[in-house]
């Protein structure tokens, strides 16, 4: 709305109003002065002083007021003003209306001492001094209420901008949620289904038994994929009851016990107190273990695998470590998981370090997330 009003009052420029509020007052004090006296060239002139500058009254506004009473002034002091003057009253309008607090200061002082300097040597027109009084501060008054209306327009369209910008974080900020989400679920059980075909196979011939768990696994994998992405495209579209409970640290032995069907020793280690955590805190904690895991099957060509969580009062550790080939050899382009599980253990106010484990063999991340969490906290 307040754009579509903006864009009205633009569509006739500024500079042409206030040219024909110039124009306008010229002709006014001129019929004014001749009715009044006999018009003469210098009357002429002072009312072009008075009325002209007018053009430019929103761009400079003091100099503006001060020119043009000094053209009434004059007139009033040669005794050619005639009735009102028109010129000076726009110009107290937009002094009030499109100036600072200093500039509006100078511009009621200097137009006091215009009116009362006017009035010198005029006893007679003293009667007069009251509705002139009340004129200009008419204008004034009227300039301040434009001045406060753009002041508030101001602050709405500040206001809206604010909320515009700030819903676009918000998606922003949902989107690479979304995504990070997306790559998590597909990355983990694409990878674990492409190892587990491949030596399917040869298992087949080796050992049919176990060839038939790991089919089986790989359908499992699979639904579960499937059931995730339509709770995450679910959100996506709106509807309702797609945002069921994320996956946290209860389903940590799942994932590992996944990753030892891939072929993987999977060690679970806990240290100090369990206690439940906040959703946002479980599933980052999900998943970076559930990354790590992803990248140690896709690029680490290791054989043993560590999970650690260390409980702790303030803040709670978890640590993936494998005896892979370490960080040399990630192919090109693996990246994109540990940038993910990085914005997704800062936006709960976490630290995530990636590295060569101990002696510099394989790979370990180690996440250290709070205890506990400010809503006021979470970025995404």
């Amino acid at each position: 709305m307040l754009s579509t009003l903006r864009a009205r009052a633009a569509v006739v420029p500024t500079r042409i109003v206030d040219a024909g509020f110039a124009l306008l007052c010229y002709v006014l004090m001129a019929i004014s002065v001749g009715a009044h006296t006999e018009t003469q060239p210098l009357s002429l002139l002072l009312i072009a002083v008075a009325t002209l500058p007018l053009i430019w009254r929103r761009r400079w506004p003091l100099p503006v007021t001060a020119v043009c009473g000094v053209g009434t002034v004059s007139l009033t002091l040669l005794d050619r003003l005639g009735d009102l003057p028109y010129s000076q009253l726009v110009a107290t309008y937009t002094l009030a209306a499109f100036s600072g607090p200093l500039a509006r200061l100078l511009g009621v002082a200097g137009t006091v001492i215009g009116i009362g300097v006017s009035f010198i040597g005029h006893q007679e027109k003293l009667v007069q001094l009251p509705i002139v009084a009340l004129l200009f501060i008419g204008a004034y008054a009227l300039g301040t209420a434009t001045r406060a209306r753009h002041d508030r327009i101001a602050l709405l369209e500040e206001r809206n901008r604010r909320h515009a910008e700030e819903r676009e974080a918000a998606a922003a900020r949902e989107r690479e949620r979304i995504a990070r989400d997306m790559h998590d679920i597909l990355a983990h059980s694409i990878s674990l289904i492409a190892v587990q075909a491949e030596a399917g196979p040869v298992l087949v011939r080796a050992d049919p038994a176990r060839a038939e768990r790991v089919f089986d696994t790989i359908g499992e994998t699979a639904r579960e994929t499937l059931t995730q992405l339509r709770r995450t495209l679910g959100i996506l579209r709106g509807e309702a009851g797609s945002r069921a409970p994320q996956p946290d640290l209860d389903g940590l032995a799942a994932l590992a016990e996944r990753a030892r069907e891939a072929g993987l020793a999977v060690a679970v280690e806990e240290r100090g107190d369990k206690r439940p955590l906040p959703p946002e805190l479980g599933l980052a904690a999900y998943r970076v273990v559930q990354e790590s895991l992803t990248n140690v099957v896709r690029h680490a060509r290791a054989k043993r695998v560590w999970i650690r969580l260390d409980w702790a009062p303030d803040q709670l550790g978890v640590e993936v470590r494998d005896d892979g080939r370490g960080p040399g050899g990630a192919k090109p382009g693996g990246g994109h998981g540990i940038m993910g599980m990085h914005e997704r253990v800062g936006a709960v106010g976490g630290a995530l370090r990636t590295g060569p484990g101990p002696g510099g063999a394989g790979f370990q991340v180690t996440a250290t997330l709070p205890a506990s969490l400010d809503k006021d906290q979470v970025r995404g």
